[in-house]
């Protein structure tokens, strides 16, 4: 049938599945010489692609086994960095769309997060910083240099419990909310720590955490009324939301946790649950897409992340059919040093 005889549906179906088979044919081509990786966050089109999808801290334990030429990081861009950081010699690591960035990570330039250490260190104690992945290689590098690490939110209490046993205190970014929740987790008290002042020098101060006041866009759109009406219209409800969210929307759920938790979460429920989910809703939809309709699961609220979904079907398709020509995520040597033992600490402390 001529395309001017199918329906916009049709049409838009049949590409679907010509992108589809376009890359399946690419990824025999390049058989055992490509390793696809995506996020939980990434749209379905991307995910049926991929070798391996989780979240940040499954997909860094992934790169060091890999023995692919070609690493392709279907996510966004701090996250290729990472995998370009783990990466062997002779690896090369690339992403669909270069542009896909993270607000929560440009809330953090590592100029601005080295005056900040600077000055809390300056003042007579160790501070050791501890990042969040969602940051530059830079801001890594920064960590590795002053005794610090990463964490991802999957192992935020662990590793914000091991940077507090390094020194004086531990400077925690870039995202406030996930620092609150995880000090709260940890029975750290409210007048223990504070949120840094970006605007004026850092103070002398006796606090043990000094949070980063970023925050990300996507989790924090979930607020203390969406929690309400959902408690209202269904009390018998199960919620979980991630740690990005203000810690008013974690108290009010019945759970949090990252997004692998937030899997076995829902994995554990039993049939005839009805659980809503407070995260990016490209994982919200997938749950129930997967375990409808013995479980009845829905999104707090309906919040995509705009920078995640940069990285299309059509755009990996792309991307493979030119793979030896394609720019590469590149890391310099002394960042990627610096960054590498910084991310080696956290695989170490939770192995």
């Amino acid at each position: 049938m001529p395309e001017s005889c199918l329906g916009v549906q049709e049409v838009s179906e049949v590409t679907s599945q010509e992108t589809d088979s376009r890359i399946e044919r690419l990824r025999a081509e390049h058989g055992s010489r490509l390793a696809v990786l995506a996020h939980h966050y990434q749209q379905d089109e991307v995910v049926a692609h991929a070798d391996y999808c989780g979240d940040s801290l499954e997909l860094a334990r992934k790169i060091p086994n890999l023995q692919a030429e070609w690493i392709v990081m279907c996510g966004v861009y701090f996250m290729a960095e990472s995998a370009a950081i783990l990466a062997a010699s002779g690896q090369k690591v690339s992403i669909p769309d270069q542009n896909a960035g993270c607000v929560l990570s440009n809330m953090a330039p590592a100029w601005l997060v080295e005056r900040k250490v600077r000055e809390l260190n300056d003042q007579g104690r160790r501070i050791i910083p501890l990042a969040y992945v969602n940051t530059s290689a830079a801001v890594k590098a920064l960590c590795g240099r002053y005794g610090g690490s990463v964490c991802t939110s999957a192992n935020a209490a662990t590793m914000l419990d091991w940077a507090l046993q390094q020194g004086d205190g531990v400077v925690f970014l870039p995202d406030k909310n996930l620092g609150r929740n995880t000090a709260k987790a940890l029975g750290i008290a409210a007048q223990d720590y504070e949120i840094l002042d970006l605007r004026s020098p850092a103070r002398a101060s006796r606090s043990r955490l000094f949070l980063w006041p970023g925050l990300c866009t996507v989790h924090n759109l979930i607020k203390p009324r969406h929690m309400e009406h959902i408690r209202q219209a269904d009390p018998r409800a199960r919620i979980i939301v991630h740690p990005e969210c203000m810690p008013d929307v974690v108290d009010m759920a019945d759970a949090s946790g990252s997004t692998s938790g937030i899997i076995r979460y829902v994995q554990e429920a039993r049939p005839g649950d009805t659980i809503y989910v407070g995260t990016e809703i490209n994982l919200v939809q997938r749950l129930a897409r997967e375990f409808g309709p013995a479980k009845t699961i829905r999104p707090v609220l309906d919040t995509a992340c705009s920078n995640m979904a940069k990285v299309t079907a059509p755009k990996l398709a792309e991307h493979l059919d030119a793979i030896a020509a394609v720019p590469k995520v590149g890391v310099g040597p002394e960042v990627r040093q610096d960054a590498l033992l910084a991310l080696e600490r956290m695989l170490e402390v939770c192995r």
